[in-house]
């Protein structure tokens, strides 16, 4: 399920395996090698940094730290990390426009075989149907996202600890969490469909006021002034309450594999863990979308603005067939870069939840404690010692011989 880390001892001849869960230390002869934390000045107590098996030093971690560590994630182990979200990412976008190109193709065949008259309802009926099917990639989104966020905090929990793992092992380990992943993105698609539903219906609301004040006789610009200004304060409250909940509620998935909860006792897990680190929870997320976006306009804007300027090059004839053709090469290529970007984008961001998880433990609950004597037990060959991610319900005891204790 794992590939062996390059530091954990061999199993000695003779000695099996204490367990078969993933967590658990084997159990093999003593090390020959020093202890993990060695004592300098001839035997006299001394202190020594903590640890540092895996992706992250064993120690209560600073924003730069989070952030760096969310970019080595990928270059780490890409291939379950990177190709699972383009994978993901890659299978949402094709659907996305394998529906909208459904639906607009549909649209415009009725419209086309419609009386003059009739026309115009069906145009108000097809973007209706366009507004409903956009719901569906939407969705797909938000399932993926949640899926990916438990699978890499997996990724990250164990990269802590200097193992690697394999898609397979991944979602061995997730065994019997997606489906709770899945009710969790489910629980958040229902969230945005009522958003967009309450939106529309406050956009109606505001312009058909707007439009019922011209028609008075009032000024036109006054009305449809004050429609925009209201509208612009309902957004700032609608984004204000979805930047909150989306922050209380951002470790739910983490929390879900990693502590194997159940649903609802995640999402009050995520919202205790939050609680006074709300700010560096948000701020850190801010910067990673603004990084993300950033790379991702840098990148697609000089890419468009070439391809604009060669397909005028290559076609001075203005073909509408070889037009078409080089504008829908451009797109086919700007997509996949677009995929690309955003499935680093989403890695990212579900290291940086995991990172900020574990963050939060350390300082709160001595998860760092936790995690050195997992350390300390498997390369000792110790066995019987369980998931250090597991909460406790007393106080984690220090490893034998290190001088945190």
């Amino acid at each position: 399920m794992t590939d062996t880390p390059s530091w954990q001892p061999p199993v000695a001849p003779g000695s099996t395996p204490a367990s078969a869960s993933p967590w658990t230390a084997p159990q093999s002869a003593p090390p020959t090698a020093p202890p993990l934390y060695a004592q300098p000045g001839g035997g006299q107590q001394g202190w020594t940094p903590p640890p540092k098996p895996g992706l992250i030093p064993l120690h209560p971690l600073s924003f730069g730290t989070i952030l760096g560590s969310s970019f080595r994630v990928m270059r780490r182990n890409p291939a379950p990390t990177f190709g699972l979200s383009v994978l993901l990412y890659g299978i949402v976008t094709i659907l996305y426009i394998g529906v909208l190109a459904g639906v607009i193709a549909y649209s415009f065949g009725r419209i086309s075989a419609a009386a003059f008259d009739d026309q115009d309802a069906i145009l108000a009926g097809s973007f209706g149907l366009f507004a409903l099917a956009s719901i569906v990639p939407i969705a797909l989104t938000v399932v993926a996202t949640g899926i990916l966020q438990g699978i890499i905090s997996l990724e990250v929990a164990r990269a802590t600890l200097g193992e690697k793992l394999r898609i397979r092992g991944l979602f061995r380990l997730a065994k019997g969490r997606i489906l709770a992943l899945v009710g969790w993105s489910l629980l958040l698609t229902a969230a945005v469909v009522v958003f967009l539903i309450v939106a529309t219906a406050v956009t109606f609301v505001v312009f058909a006021g707007a439009g019922a004040t011209f028609s008075s006789g009032n000024d036109a610009v006054l009305a449809f002034l004050g429609a925009f200004g209201a509208l612009a304060l309902v957004a700032l409250g609608f984004g204000v309450l979805a930047a909150w909940l989306g922050t209380k509620l951002a470790l739910v998935p983490t929390a879900i594999v990693l502590e194997r909860l159940p649903l609802r006792a995640a999402m009050a897990r995520s919202w205790s863990l939050t609680h006074r680190n709300f700010w560096r929870t948000l701020g850190t997320q801010l910067l990673i979308s603004v990084i993300i976006n950033v790379a991702s306009s840098i990148v697609t804007y000089p890419l468009s603005l070439i391809g604009s300027v060669i397909i005028g090059l290559t076609n001075p004839g203005n073909d509408p067939t070889a037009a078409f053709v080089s504008i829908g090469v451009l797109y086919l290529i700007i997509g996949v870069v677009s995929i690309v970007v955003g499935s680093v984008g989403l890695v990212m961001q579900s290291a940086a939840y995991s990172l900020i998880y574990i963050d939060i433990r350390m300082r709160r609950e001595g998860l760092d404690l936790e995690l050195m004597h997992f350390v300390e037990a498997r390369q000792a060959g110790t066995p019987g010692v369980g998931n250090p991610y597991e909460p406790r319900t007393t106080a984690p005891a220090p490893p034998t011989g290190s001088p945190w204790a």
